[in-house]
């Protein structure tokens, strides 16, 4: 049995908890199993706790709170609004245009995009009436150098912005460069694996982009989509592409206008998240580099480690027993958090799911847990992590705080749990979260849930807004939203201290 603990009136209240069976009766948190450090519940005054409810943390089956549905998890269903990335690289084939557009956390501006091998002047002409004039040939880096076409500015110059090499023209055919006819001829040269760099004079009116090894993986952006896209339509991995216009005031076209001219011109319009999502289920993205034994406070396991073939982060996941037909087995995938699973930091109830986690595994005999580097304080880093501390110390909440310094409210991505779920061997699994988003995140890797085990951690005055700010702004259920389990802890809470004044 495990100990839960809830602040009520200036007291620690506790709920004893019954892994994988039924619920007893709460007790006093002396009755906890584990002592000092080797308790969940250790580093907590336990003098004063008294009853407060039961809570099961069986298997709860899939209920339409948390779960959703399958097409809403499957990396191949499109964005509500958008079209699936299969339709569109049919009609990059078919010499058409597809327009793209950025993710949700960025500007949402669009582009037309093309197979540059396919360019002919009729849809340069549609490109410049449409785009803002200035044309882009998305290549890769070998072709650039192929070519001695140099980079504007260094990399170490251009950072995260789009990378422009100098300008460019094809010398034979053409008469000053500028016309759709010329600028087709100077794009097709640029896209044939024959072409030279004395084909080419500088400067000149087309504008090649280097293309960021990983495409969208590696850098979400256009020139990136541009590329990724006709390498997986099987062309020619040089594209064309420009920024769309609004032509009534000259500003880049909002999503609603770029959705109108999709709908006008039969074009398919794709979201860069949806290409990011597709090319994360078909790619393996992450090796196995070692697996050694482990031996811990909570029981012998295996440490597999993996390294992302994107950015080199190494992962590691945590293995219990024998994953055998890899059904029905307890997962938990966990997002690094330094300040909460190391320093053990009382802000977050991280270092207590760990813990937690670890040890159902190890009453259980098998399971993984996936742990995710990278994900501190929710995909920011550990430096925009403890500047949003410094903001709520000033009253904002854990997603106001991300907010007010620029960042999204959770940036965390799955996909590479997925993967090293299914590379370990696991088919359906019961995961141990609370957070409905990386149920989603799991999905559409040949990955299946079959239920959820709640992770319920101790309620202290240093966490309990932030607990809650998670359950209000971002959907994660606990306990109290499932029925058949314990009252609603917070709403208990918040009563008591408007009592309490």
């Amino acid at each position: 049995n495990e100990g839960i603990l809830f602040k009520r009136r200036g007291r620690l209240s506790f709920v004893r908890r019954a892994v994988g069976g039924s619920s007893t009766d709460g007790g006093s948190a002396e009755g906890s199993s584990g002592e000092g450090h080797d308790s969940l519940l250790g580093a907590f005054d336990e003098s004063n706790g008294a009853p407060f409810g039961t809570l099961s943390a069986e298997i709860t089956q899939d209920t339409v709170d948390f779960f959703v549905s399958d097409a809403e998890g499957d990396p191949d269903c499109p964005t509500e609004g958008f079209s699936p990335i299969d339709q569109a690289l049919v009609a990059l084939r078919q010499g058409k245009f597809v327009i793209a557009v950025d993710d949700e956390h960025r500007q949402k501006e669009g582009s037309l995009i093309m197979a540059a091998s396919l360019v002919n002047a009729e849809a340069l002409s549609f490109m410049i009436r449409h785009g803002t004039g200035l044309v882009y040939v998305g290549m890769k880096a070998e072709d650039l150098e192929r070519l001695k076409l140099p980079l504007m500015l260094n990399d170490s110059e251009s950072g995260a912005s789009t990378a422009f090499t100098i300008t460019v023209d094809v010398k034979a055919g053409i008469s000053t460069g500028v016309s759709a006819s010329d600028r087709a001829k100077t794009i097709l040269a640029l896209a044939s694996p024959d072409s030279k760099p004395e084909d080419f004079r500088r400067p000149g009116h087309v504008f090649p982009q280097k293309y960021q090894n990983g495409g969208v993986l590696r850098r979400a952006g256009h020139t990136e989509a541009s590329v990724d896209l006709v390498l997986l339509a099987g062309l020619i991995p040089v594209s064309v592409l420009s920024g769309i216009m609004d032509p009534e005031d000259g500003s880049m076209a909002s999503l609603s206008k770029l959705k109108k001219m999709a709908e006008t011109y039969g074009l398919p319009i794709i979201s860069l998240s949806d290409l990011i999502r597709y090319r994360r289920k078909r790619e393996k993205l992450v090796e196995r580099t070692v697996v050694s034994r482990l031996p811990t406070r909570w029981g012998l396991f295996q440490a597999y480690c993996y390294r992302s073939k994107l950015d080199g982060i190494e992962h590691i996941a945590i293995v219990k027993g024998d994953i055998g037909d890899g059904q029905n087995v307890l997962v938990r995938v966990h997002s690094e958090c330094l300040t909460g699973d190391i320093f053990r930091s009382a802000r977050c109830d991280c270092g207590n799911q760990l813990d937690l986690a670890l040890q159902l595994i190890e009453k259980a005999g098998r399971g993984v847990v996936v742990y995710l580097r990278g994900h501190e304080g929710r995909g920011i880093g550990l430096t925009h992590k403890l500047r949003a501390y410094n903001l709520q110390d000033q009253g904002h909440d854990t997603v106001e705080a991300n907010l007010e310094l620029g960042l999204s409210a959770d940036s965390r991505e799955y996909g590479i749990g997925a993967q090293i779920l299914r590379e370990i061997g696991v088919h359906t699994m019961r995961l141990m979260t609370n957070n409905p988003s990386k149920f989603i995140g799991l999905k559409g890797y040949g990955l299946a849930i079959v239920g959820r085990v709640p992770v319920i951690s101790p309620i202290t005055e240093e966490n309990r807004r932030y607990l809650e700010t998670k359950r209000v702004k971002m959907g994660h259920i606990y306990g109290s939203d499932l029925p058949g389990t314990f009252p609603a802890i917070f709403d208990q809470t918040l009563e008591d201290e408007e009592e309490e004044k």
